[in-house]
């Protein structure tokens, strides 16, 4: 069974970066769509970015077009998201997920993922 894990959560103050890792077990990514998603206190869960493993295609949310970056290491099986220009309302737990085949472009919020990680908190605050 393919098990993820993200790390790189932290407090960073507004203006700051972090660096998100989602480690993946059991499986190679090669087939899979590896999505980002977030979640506040008392919001709905948000789709952030997403990118088949194989390709090259980048998707992401329009709250975060320009700050927000997603990119992969093969030799690690690990998928990264790099978070710049962090703003307070970027503040949730971040979370990431695999589903067989592609993000589906934008729709890539809406489509099911089969695995998901524990997630990481991220709190932006000065």
């Amino acid at each position: 069974q393919l098990q993820l894990v993200e790390s790189g959560g932290g407090l960073v103050q507004p203006g700051g970066s972090l660096r998100l890792s989602c480690a993946a077990s059991g499986f190679p990514l090669d087939n899979y769509a590896i999505g980002w998603f977030r979640q506040a206190p008392g919001k709905e869960r948000e789709g952030v970015s997403c990118m088949r493993y194989s390709g090259s295609r980048e998707n992401y949310a329009d709250s975060v077009k320009g700050r927000f970056t997603i990119s992969r290491d093969n030799a690690k099986n690990t998928v990264y998201l790099q978070m710049n220009s962090l703003k307070p309302e970027d503040t949730a737990i971040y979370y990431c997920a695999a589903a067989l085949g592609s993000c589906l472009g934008s729709d890539f919020m809406r489509r099911s993922y089969e695995y998901w990680g524990q997630g990481t908190q991220v709190t932006v605050s000065s």
